[in-house]
């Protein structure tokens, strides 16, 4: 009996799985949320996506001189010990958890464009959403290659209905539709602050790339390349479709609008383009929770295989997948679910997305202070320099000011989640030392 090598990921691979992490429930959902302050949202846009290439150029030179799984959580405990790191990882894994809860509620709502009774079940909502997280589980569990393969089928299929929606919406463009450019009672720089912060979420999964590291074939080339054309790739695809959006639907029917993108398809093409566009929002978000799930395994297991954390998140089965640390994790997932059943769906969905954002950006502080640090000390192959500095004092500012547009509540739910496994590192350094 001859047993095969388990398939490593490569760069197309990697740069869909890039693409299907932010492309996500995202672009579908935030136009509503930005349609309140207006046209000066797509500065919002702008900026974060700005701030997202810098944190990829950041990330994707880190992975160059340090291919290892685990991601900025690896980065900051080379360069700052054990504790920041475990912070770094934990946070990022609440992150992820948030992400995957969000993205799940948000592929049923868009399920329930065809079956209507789930969007009037609580209890349905749960069901459908629980479903398509440990269906992605099972599949990610069998292999990385297989959720890999998954990746690849629907990132085609979901970019494809946003180009459709961004290039037609341009022959149903309504130029008034942006007067007055800014519609929020904020002053320019407060509206355009939180206008960032809410497209953040949409950019979250940059780093997938770097993070499933020993599983991507030579990830010193693999990893930086998928990271930046990625990037770059959805960067265009959410600046052009939402301009698109916002010229074709008035603000007040994006704002009263649970599928933006579905009512500018029934307004261009009637109740069939509204179907059509609701089938790729559920391949869209069916496919970004696929992404994450692969991802929710790989942190939790280099964590264990550096000691921070129990030793049976780094076992992997026969399919060289880290099942225990998947389960794990959807375990939580799914406790999310079930602890905020007293929410409705728009404020449980803003709730995730907030919680996601802030803790992700913890992450991105690190990763940046992390760069700096390597290249002040002339490590890694990095050297010290006015690029450098500039590169990692932006990744920093940037960081730190879409954790304050955030808001308090969220920085502080964030910061509770992140100190709250500080008991886990505790115990497991305590066992270490026996």
């Amino acid at each position: 009996m001859t047993s095969s090598k388990p398939k490593k990921i490569g760069v197309f691979t990697a740069t869909t799985l890039v693409v299907g992490s932010m492309i996500g429930s995202g672009i579908f959902t935030i136009p509503s949320s930005l349609a309140p302050f207006g046209g000066i949202s797509l500065f919002g846009w702008l900026l974060a996506a700005a701030g997202a290439l810098v944190l990829a150029n950041i990330l994707s030179k880190l992975s160059k001189v340090d291919p290892k799984t685990g991601g900025f959580y690896a980065y900051t405990r080379e360069a700052f010990g054990d504790l920041p790191a475990f912070l770094v990882g934990w946070g990022y894994l609440v992150s992820v958890w948030c992400t995957n809860a969000a993205i799940a509620l948000s592929f049923t709502g868009y399920l329930s464009v065809f079956f209507p009774s789930i969007a009037e079940n609580q209890i349905l909502i749960t069901v459908v959403g629980l479903s398509a997280i440990w269906l992605l589980t099972i599949i990610n569990s069998q292999s990385v290659s297989g959720g890999g393969k998954v990746q690849v089928v629907t990132t085609v299929l979901k970019v494809a209905p946003l180009v459709v929606v961004a290039l037609c919406g341009l022959f149903f463009f309504n130029v008034d539709n942006f007067k007055p450019f800014n519609m929020s009672q904020e002053h320019t720089v407060k509206a355009i602050t939180m206008s960032s912060a809410l497209c953040l979420f949409a950019f979250l999964g940059l780093e997938t790339a770097t993070v499933p590291a020993g599983s991507i074939k030579r990830p010193e080339k693999t990893i930086p390349k998928a990271t930046m054309l990625g990037t770059v790739l959805v960067i265009f695809i959410y600046l052009f479709s939402s301009f698109s959006i916002f010229g074709v639907l008035s603000p007040t029917e994006v704002e009263n609008s649970i599928a933006p993108f579905s009512d500018a398809a029934a307004f261009m093409w009637g109740d069939a383009g509204r179907y059509i566009i609701a089938a790729g929002a559920c391949i869209s978000t069916f496919g970004a929770l696929n992404a994450w799930i692969l991802i929710q395994g790989q942190v939790p297991m280099g964590m264990a295989t550096d000691g921070l954390m129990p030793k049976f998140f780094a076992k992997k089965n026969r399919f060289n997948a880290p099942t225990l640390g998947i389960i794990f994790s959807s375990v939580l997932v799914t406790l999310l679910f079930l602890l905020n059943q007293s929410k409705n769906f728009n404020s449980l969905y803003a709730f995730l997305i907030l919680l996601s954002g802030v803790t992700a950006l913890f992450s991105y502080l690190a990763s940046s202070i992390a760069f700096a640090y390597f290249a002040s000390k002339a490590k890694k192959k990095l050297k010290l320099n006015t690029k450098t500095i500039a590169t990692a004092l932006v990744g920093a500012l940037f960081s730190i000011w879409l954790i304050i547009g955030s808001g308090q509540e969220a920085a502080v739910w964030g910061i509770c989640g992140t100190l709250a496994g500080l008991p886990i590192f505790l115990l497991k350094k305590r066992q270490n030392k026996k």
